[in-house]
């Protein structure tokens, strides 16, 4: 039996693509084919998948909404996972509420969402193009807060298939950093621990950061949001500025003349391209101020 006819017989639920253009499925319009493209809705199909790209020894990468990822130009090989968990569980204790959300939960949904239901603490996350799994995976943050101040718990699968759960303390969070990254352990689920609130205050919020981030960031453009992670002492986009680099191509991927911070896709941009462009940054500001960049985008591929 190949593998198609494998995957087809034992994932009822989830939706399998063959030989999958992953420009579809990335913001930055870019990307190769995926062998097989799965996006996966249930848990113990999950576990199977896990088991069975272990026994034949296939390549398995798991992804989010493609929000922060670059997959390069000839694709990835093997198994191409997307986690598509999308329950959302309110407890309300008090003033004190918990929520349970599915990784696959997208993150300006869910703010409206618990805007709707007077829940506060998750304003700052409403711009975030991402899903609950990679949030908690790489401790996105926007306007001073970070994941990790909300996260009460996760759930994840490990590499043999087990299912396991952390509090907040056991994650190792830092900037833009958990345990789950270069591990093959697969978030399946996060609780937050959020409050009771006001909702028209809570969407004046939402608003106010979503109208910033509209005008100070190129979200018109496909890209992979920030494209380098912020300095200890200093400003990335503020140095790719100074060193000339704002509406600098190569092919085409531009460096944002909105934004230096971000790389845009302007036209039929190659993986290449990007990387072609993130390694000449990289470069001229190491010499022109000493400073060594670090990309935060995430890259896949071959």
């Amino acid at each position: 039996m190949n593998i198609v006819e494998q995957l087809r017989g034992n994932l009822k639920n989830s939706n399998i693509y063959e030989d999958e253009d992953m420009k579809k499925h990335t913001s930055f319009k870019i990307g190769g084919k995926a062998d097989y493209y799965i996006k996966v809705k249930d848990i113990k199909e999950l576990q199977w998948l896990i088991k069975f790209t272990k026994e034949n020894k296939i390549p398995l990468t798991i992804v989010g909404n493609g929000s922060n990822l670059l997959v390069k130009d000839k694709g990835i090989r093997g198994i191409t996972v997307s986690i598509d968990f999308q329950e959302i569980e309110i407890e309300e204790k008090e003033k004190e509420i918990t929520v349970k959300l599915g990784a696959g939960v997208k993150l300006g949904m869910l703010a409206r969402t618990l805007a709707n239901k007077e829940i506060k603490g998750f304003e700052f996350a409403s711009g975030i193009p991402g899903t609950i799994g990679g949030a908690i995976r790489m401790n996105a943050g926007a306007y001073g807060k970070e994941f990790k101040e909300i996260i009460e718990s996760v759930t994840y699968i490990d590499q043999d298939g087990n299912i396991r759960n952390l509090n907040n303390d056991e994650i190792n969070f830092s900037y833009r950093h958990s345990r789950f990254i270069g591990t093959d352990e697969i978030i399946i689920s996060g609780t937050l621990k959020l409050e009771k609130g006001n909702k028209q205050e809570i969407l004046n919020k939402i608003n106010f950061y979503q109208s910033s981030r509209k005008e100070k960031q190129p979200i018109e453009m496909p890209s992979a949001g920030s494209t380098f992670k912020r300095g200890t002492n200093y400003i990335t986009a503020q140095l790719i500025d100074q060193a000339g680099l704002k509406g600098y191509t190569i092919g085409g991927a531009q460096v944002s003349t909105k934004h230096a911070g971000f790389i845009v896709n302007i036209g039929e941009a190659t993986a290449k391209d990007v990387l072609d462009l993130t390694d000449y940054i990289i470069k001229v500001v190491y010499e022109k101020f000493g400073k060594v960049l670090e990309l935060e985008i995430e890259v896949v591929g071959e």
